[in-house]
């Protein structure tokens, strides 16, 4: 019952999803936990009638002890477990593929490319086909695929809008990718869902889900700012840092993502 009193502490964000695939992972946990909970309950409803019934106080009392036909029970015990095993199975092979990260959202048009780099302790958004970045806020046209290519400059941490789905991991000399999108329009909290040192409590972003009007005004702010991510900045920014505002870059110098992911290659 303890996990029950938690939920006061907070939304249950993951079970209120604002996207197709964080609606289709939310379907995934709900029916797999339902299908568990065939034999969960039946398991814990019996083990307390058990202790109830054969408690140590009732040793005196005598049991009339009855040869029972047992062959249904067994194949109850075994045949009932094993089908729910081979349903859970089946699910889990079909969504694994359905939701792979990496496989593109069909039906939505064209995606919106960001690329992600995981920093201490912030989150560096650089959109290479409009020329600008963002320090944790990333923004996106709502019901348009968004084509997320991560990486790390740092530790190795998880990149999770929760609303959305898909949790998945930032590392180091490696690119990971991730297809979301966002069916409502909303502000969404994105978090690292990994512990990464002692600003972690403070690497969080907004994932801003916009009409389209509203994300070619937000591209069109974005390129009014003063700064650009040259080398210099990207230098500036590599240092730990803790509760970091966000901050636009109205250019992008190119090579950026490619050049630090080659880096750390290279290095090895």
């Amino acid at each position: 019952m303890l996990p029950l009193l938690l939920t006061g502490c907070g939304e249950l964000v993951i079970f209120n999803p604002k996207g197709s695939i964080g609606i289709a992972e939310k379907n995934v946990i709900l029916t797999t936990g339902g299908l568990m909970l065939i034999v969960v309950i039946p398991v814990i409803v019996l083990t307390i009638v058990f202790a109830i019934r054969y408690r140590a106080s009732r040793w005196k009392e005598e049991y009339a002890h009855k040869q029972l036909r047992t062959g249904i029970v067994d194949a109850a015990m075994w045949l009932v477990p094993a089908a729910i095993v081979v349903v859970l199975g089946s699910i889990a092979w079909v969504m694994s593929h359905r939701l792979d990260p990496f496989r593109p959202i069909e039906g939505r048009g064209e995606p919106v490319t960001v690329q992600v780099i995981s920093m201490d302790w912030k989150w560096l958004f650089i959109y290479p086909d409009r020329g600008v970045a963002s320090i944790n806020e990333v923004a996106f046209p709502v019901n348009v695929p968004v084509h997320f290519s991560i990486t790390s400059d740092t530790v190795m941490n998880s990149f999770f809008i929760p609303q959305l789905g898909s949790q998945i991991y930032a590392m180091v000399g490696m690119r990971t990718e991730l297809y979301l999108t966002a069916d409502t329009p909303g502000t969404y909290a994105g978090i690292s869902a990994n512990i990464s040192g002692v600003g972690f409590s403070g690497m969080g972003f907004q994932a801003r889900a916009l009409s389209r009007d509203d994300y070619d005004a937000w591209l069109r702010a974005a390129r009014t700012s003063p700064r650009r991510l040259d080398a210099a900045e990207f230098a500036r920014l590599e240092k730990p840092s803790e509760n970091n505002p966000v901050a636009y870059y109205s250019g992008v110098e190119p090579g950026l993502f490619s050049g630090l992911m080659g880096k750390y290659m290279y290095s090895r």
